[in-house]
């Protein structure tokens, strides 16, 4: 098996560590906030699971062995909302939501902006690039009008 497999397994360990960080605080902070999370971190996740278990189909794991070692990865984030929830301060869930949302809200910007931003850079036809444009816009606009309801 290539060591690529077993890196992409403790990056998504650690990247639903910081998932389940961000669904616990946001449940401290209302419901609303949380389901918003959680579903925005369920779009997120599906097309990212594919493509780590593609990753491992070509590090050299059978089909079983990835799942089964995908699956083992979702403790992390089983792990991270209890991080969150045993971190509650006495004064309330108001001191652990003041430093976990920002922590994982400027990792997932982090990851956005070093994943999309090279690929518009690169874009050479301009339509793509309209669309992309377009629908950045579109996400950004729908997170507003939730924010506001």
């Amino acid at each position: 098996l290539q060591i690529s497999g077993y890196l992409n397994l403790l990056a998504n360990t650690i990247d639903n560590f910081t998932h389940g960080l961000a669904v616990a605080a946001s449940f401290l902070v209302s419901r609303k906030v949380g389901f918003l999370t959680t579903m925005a971190i369920l779009l997120h996740e599906i097309p990212h699971e594919v493509g780590d278990f593609a990753i491992l189909l070509r590090a050299g794991f059978d089909r079983w062995s990835a799942a089964k070692m995908q699956l083992s990865t979702a403790l992390g984030g089983i792990l991270g909302a209890c991080f969150a929830i045993c971190a509650q301060s006495p004064k309330g869930a108001g001191e652990t939501v003041a430093w976990i949302l920002p922590f994982t809200s400027g990792g997932f910007l982090y990851i956005a902006l070093v994943n999309v931003v090279p690929d518009l850079l690169e874009e050479k036809n301009p339509w793509n690039s309209l669309q992309q444009m377009l629908l950045l816009c579109t996400g950004i606009t729908v997170m507003v009008l939730l924010a506001l309801t």
